[in-house]
């Protein structure tokens, strides 16, 4: 039978900054997210039609795209990568950071994970504050990055 793996268990690493290496970001708190999406890469094609070849076009490959990456989790009022995040979007400076996404079997044992480079925010939002509701604040951001792959 094959084994086949939960994906509720999963965890979320800020490696150092792309540019010099500058601390990651390890505190446990900055590291527990709630849901993570955008895992996601394809090969686009360009057309090419061949001259006196009308039956078809041939689609040959031109680059890989990937979509960006979404974390959401529990706002956290002191976080280091909630600053991050402000530091970008408030004074326009990024800074990009290596991003690991591992999923984990049940000893919390890496079973694959997938390394972002030169990751940095390009979105950040608030949940709807409600008055009459008792939910928590979750907090989504959005980063684009150059590539990934499966380590």
């Amino acid at each position: 039978m094959m084994d086949i793996p939960v994906v509720f268990h999963f965890k979320v690493e800020f490696g150092p900054n792309s540019h010099d290496g500058s601390g990651s970001f390890s505190e446990q708190k900055d590291n527990r997210f709630q849901e993570v999406s955008g895992l996601t890469a394809e090969i686009t094609t360009e057309e090419f039609k061949e001259g006196g070849l009308n039956e078809y076009a041939h689609k040959l490959p031109t680059a890989a795209k990937y979509g960006n990456l979404s974390l959401k989790r529990g706002y956290i009022v002191d976080s280091k990568v909630g600053k991050w995040i402000r530091n970008a979007v408030e004074n326009f400076k990024f800074e990009p950071r290596e991003i690991t996404v591992s999923l984990l079997d049940e000893e919390s044992n890496p079973l694959s994970e997938w390394v972002f480079s030169g990751a940095y925010p390009v979105k950040w939002s608030l949940a709807d504050l409600k008055a009459q509701e008792n939910a928590l604040s979750i907090e989504s951001m959005e980063l684009v990055y150059k590539s990934f792959r499966k380590v």
